[in-house]
């Protein structure tokens, strides 16, 4: 099957629901994502969206507290523009139907979080993502513009290296549309003038993460095949505090709980934050916080700390976190009474496909917006809340490039892009053996690039994950596509960029953390640029392309 769209949108979450619903006024949209269109990692957003909306805020404030939790790889230009946008996106969700909590006076009401220096997170209870989620999807169904297609899965980006059938890599310059799977494994092409990554983040390639299964990296890695440039992928925020249980059931506990004023106790009772952070306590940056978790648990040789709420009023807890009480509450925990027990995951990829102020990656054509893209926003560490405001700003940036000039007006449909050719292939018998690869992937990231590092420990790291990658590249080459073989493609091989790019930066900074060098650098305030095997530093100050192709 070929379909052909003015705009294609890989992914179904905030960035790219925000994108489908602003570009349907223009042409016509497709969206393409591997499940349900309510599945992202939007949904499991649970903190809110920040934005400046009290009169004791200010967007200085939203800006100064993103470059300090950035750890001084933000770009600024992004930082403000999107802390500018914050009041535009909160009236828009609004107007889209999400219902975010007001006080009796009928104003928002704000939570803070780590790293935030005033109350300025807007929020839907303790499941905003899930609220936003629900209203978007409710609009792209009624919109008569927008066609969706679920269940399908993105093989790789469709470029000149396939309408030229060339093997240079110099020849990926312009993005026709992709290549995917559907349920029944047969493979579409989709062609389009306008195509959107928004295909969220990569947590399943550790061990524990916050992510749902669907988190395997997918846009970033056909992106990285497709020539495009990627970015900053050495820091992978991990989440502070996801729910602990010994079956390995995780779930995200959020920051805001600890903005409510839970304490983090080791398992002997004792509060620790102090130790660390003696002026923010629990609410510093989630870098800190983590690495602090984790030093307890390694001191104490034990699984989990606790997040102590005990004090604080029930009924009150029950009121602003029903989703986390209930939760808890199924397995055995009531977190009125008792210790919550909790463990850093995997949480947020700050680095992915490099996207200026525009959204516009390096690849003619394709644009990135939200977790799939490195937009300058998040430096060295994401503050928390900012995911779900820097998806809506730069999708509508994204889509304003795409207007002023003209794209749609000036782009014809490359219509001499062949079919999915699986020749040569056969159904391998042997996918038992190569499906082991991605439990071996998951404890190779856990145990070697994980929350603290080391050199020696990253280059074993390097060499077993090389093998394993040459391993399942043979594999693929060889064999009919399935879903799964797709999904273990990219693990491995973003695993691998991960993990070269945390050897490339020889300081700490931020989320990266390596004990043969335990200080920041000025010698390495840049971004780690990786483009066709080749890894570039780009200045801070660089917000396009100029010194990567």
């Amino acid at each position: 099957m070929t379909k052909k769209f003015d705009f294609i949108i890989i992914g179904s979450g905030i960035a790219g629901l925000t994108f489908a619903l602003k570009a349907a006024e223009k042409g016509s949209v497709a969206i393409i994502t591997k499940e349900k269109m309510i599945e992202s990692n939007t949904r499991y957003a649970q903190g809110g969206i920040a934005s400046v909306i009290d009169k004791e805020d200010s967007i200085s404030f939203h800006y100064e507290d993103t470059l300090k939790a950035g750890a001084g790889l933000c770009h600024k230009n992004a930082v403000q523009i999107m802390a500018e946008k914050g009041p535009e996106m909160v009236k828009l969700l609004s107007e889209w139907g999400v219902n975010f909590d007001k006080t009796n006076s009928g104003s928002f009401e704000l939570g803070r979080e780590g790293g935030h220096s005033k109350h300025r997170i807007v929020h839907v209870h303790d499941f905003t993502g899930k609220a936003i989620q629900e209203a978007l999807v409710e609009r792209v169904k009624e919109n008569s513009n927008i066609e969706i297609f679920e269940d399908y899965l993105g093989i790789d980006l469709i470029t000149d290296h396939h309408r030229l059938k060339e093997k240079n890599k110099k020849s990926h310059t312009t993005c026709y549309g992709i290549y995917v799977l559907d349920k029944e494994n047969k493979i579409h092409k989709f062609l389009s003038k306008v195509t959107l990554l928004g295909t969220g983040g990569m947590g399943k390639i550790y061990l524990h993460t916050t992510n749902p299964h669907i988190a395997t990296g997918d846009g970033v890695a056909m992106a990285y095949r497709a020539g495009a440039a990627i970015g900053n992928l050495e820091f992978m925020q991990f989440h502070p505090t996801a729910f602990y249980h010994p079956s390995g059931i995780r779930f995200l506990v959020s920051e805001t709980i600890r903005g409510f004023g839970a304490i983090l106790r080791n398992t002997k009772g004792e509060a620790f934050m102090e130790n660390y952070s003696p002026e923010l306590k629990e609410l510093s940056p989630r870098d800190i916080v983590a690495r602090a978790i984790d030093s307890e648990m390694k001191k104490e040789g034990k699984p989990h700390v606790y997040l102590d709420l005990t004090h604080k009023n029930s009924d009150l807890t029950k009121e602003k976190f029903p989703l986390i009480y209930n939760t808890c509450l199924s397995y055995g925990i009531d977190i009125t009474k008792d210790y919550i027990p909790v463990v850093p995951a995997a949480h947020y990829m700050c680095g992915g496909v490099v996207a200026d102020l525009n959204g516009a990656t390096n690849i003619k054509n394709l644009f990135a917006s939200g977790e799939v893209a490195m937009s300058g926003v998040n430096g060295a560490n994401r503050l928390a809340s900012n995911s779900l405001l820097e998806g809506m700003v730069f999708s509508l940036t994204a889509l304003n490039y795409v207007k002023e000039n003209k794209i749609l007006e000036n782009t014809d449909f490359e219509l001499s892009i062949p079919d999915w050719d699986d020749s040569g292939t056969f159904d391998e018998k042997e996918w038992v053996y190569i499906s082991h690869d991605e439990k071996e992937i998951n404890q190779i990231m856990w145990d070697y690039v994980g929350i603290v590092r080391k050199e020696s420990r990253l280059e074993r790291a390097c060499n077993r994950l090389k093998l394993v990658n040459e391993e399942i590249e043979t594999f693929y080459k060889k064999t009919k596509i399935t879903r799964p073989l797709i999904e273990l493609r990219n693990i491995s091989q973003l695993s691998l960029l991960i993990t070269r790019s945390a050897r490339f930066r020889e300081e700490s900074r931020g989320l990266h953390y390596i004990v043969d060098y335990p200080q920041k650098s000025a010698a390495w305030l840049h971004d780690t640029i990786k483009i066709n095997e080749r890894t570039i530093k780009r200045s801070l100050d660089d917000d396009g392309f100029s010194n990567i192709n």
